[in-house]
């Protein structure tokens, strides 16, 4: 299912089929889904915002949590439902959970069905149905396809609510780094339908610095988990959550994220990155539903860096375009067909070359992911057992020309490699 993934996989061809399926929202969490939207239907009043100021003096704080939640689109329910279970929780005298929450007309009418976007500190409550967190800030319409809105919210998150830790969470529709063929629309995460934009993959290194960087950076959002995404914003974030294959429609189960924390709130960065992994995975390996889910230790990628040049540099060398073009075909891929697991690749390259330095290329960049580089990953085996935590971009054929844009595809010898086996 298509929980985050582009509202347009238009694309290509082959992933015409799951566009159908972008609004099938799976097996909800608590009960059934037509429980779940008609619990959501009642109306509750919203006390005036009030917008607190900055904590000043001693930091106590351990962490404080920042989810943008842009709900302006197909998932505007889930947002709420969400913020629900993050209101299972609460924030604490450790831990502040804070969130910013657009909605728009024509996709959910629940909650008092107000338009705009507001601020929030998330409170502990003991209704499911109902978002009772007092709005700090009601902010009217906002572009929340725009990176400045997020550089906005991580700046006022910091500012009022400064912790020892932070971690900032998008949430929305995602599609690894590639762009849409409407014009203007830039294909990444956090779509806006109401104003048409959404954020590109170069936006997010530049907003994560703007906002000064943080110590955990999750999409709740699909096909994110790749090294196009993860090398543009490394130098702001130690360590990246995220999914190499589309999410499935409930995403984040917020409580059983915030739980553990509060309970243990002087978790460290890696620490509270494996516990967003298996809260995500044990959500779904219960309902037995695909999925993937990995922890990326930026730290690594210069020596992956290395590798991954003296791998694509090796393959070139041996010139063994069809074993090249047949490991591609057979790695694990995704909802986006021209995304493929990396290591999966690595191993099937390995296992058909008759090149030694080929070959032992290729286990020393496999080795490197799996155990280096991607410090904790997740998967429904039955589904996803060849993925290793990070998947990139291996075209069959054609070659979107907007790669060339990436920090990536600058430092990298990926796109020289892409256009070598394509080569005929």
């Amino acid at each position: 299912m298509f929980r985050k993934s582009a509202a347009v996989f238009a694309i290509v061809a082959a992933v015409s089929t799951l566009v159908s399926a972008e609004i099938n929202f799976d097996t909800p969490k608590n009960g059934s889904l037509k429980q779940e939207i008609a619990s959501l239907e009642l109306s509750v009043p919203v006390a005036a915002p009030v917008e607190l100021k900055a904590q000043s003096g001693k930091v106590d704080k351990e962490w404080t949590i920042m989810v943008f939640i842009n709900a302006k689109n197909n998932l505007e329910r889930y947002g709420l439902l969400d913020m629900n279970e993050m209101e299972k929780v609460g924030s604490t005298d450790k831990v502040n959970v804070v969130v910013e929450l657009g909605r728009m007309n024509g996709y959910d009418s629940s909650d008092g069905n107000w338009i705009g976007t507001r601020r929030y500190l998330v409170k502990k409550d003991a209704d499911a149905a109902k978002v009772t967190s007092p709005v700090l800030k009601d902010l009217g319409k906002v572009d929340m396809g725009d990176y400045n809105s997020v550089i906005d919210f991580g700046k006022w998150a910091k500012t009022t609510y400064p912790a020892k830790k932070y971690m900032m969470i998008i949430w929305n529709h995602g599609s690894g780094w590639d762009k849409s063929v409407r014009a203007g629309m830039n294909k990444g995460i956090s779509y806006d339908d109401e104003t048409g934009h959404n954020i590109n993959t170069p936006q997010m290194g530049t907003l994560l610095k703007a906002i000064g960087g943080v110590d955990v950076y999750g999409s709740d959002a699909c096909l994110m988990q790749m090294p196009e995404v993860i090398y543009e914003i490394k130098d702001s974030v130690p360590y990246v959550v995220g999914s190499e294959e589309t999410e499935p429609g409930d995403g984040y189960t917020y409580n059983d994220l915030l739980g553990p924390l509060v309970a243990k709130p002087t978790m460290g960065a890696e620490e509270l990155g494996k516990l967003a992994v298996d809260a995500y995975s044990n959500h779904y390996d219960a309902l037995k539903q695909g999925y993937t889910q990995s922890l990326v230790k930026t730290a690594a990628l210069p020596q992956f860096l290395t590798l991954t040049n003296d791998f694509a540099a090796a393959m070139i060398a041996a010139n063994e375009k069809t074993l090249v073009t047949q490991a591609i075909s057979g790695a694990q891929s995704y909802a986006v067909s021209d995304n493929h697991d990396m290591a999966h690749f690595a191993q099937l390259i390995g296992a058909s070359t008759k090149n030694a330095a080929v070959k032992a290329k290729a286990a020393a960049f496999k080795d490197y992911i799996s155990k280096t580089l991607v410090v904790h990953n997740r998967v429904l085996a039955s589904s996803y057992a060849d993925s290793y935590g990070l998947a990139a971009y291996m075209p069959g054929y054609g070659f979107n020309s907007d790669y060339n844009e990436l920090a990536w595809a600058k430092v990298s010898q990926w796109d020289e490699f892409i256009h070598w086996y394509q080569k005929k």
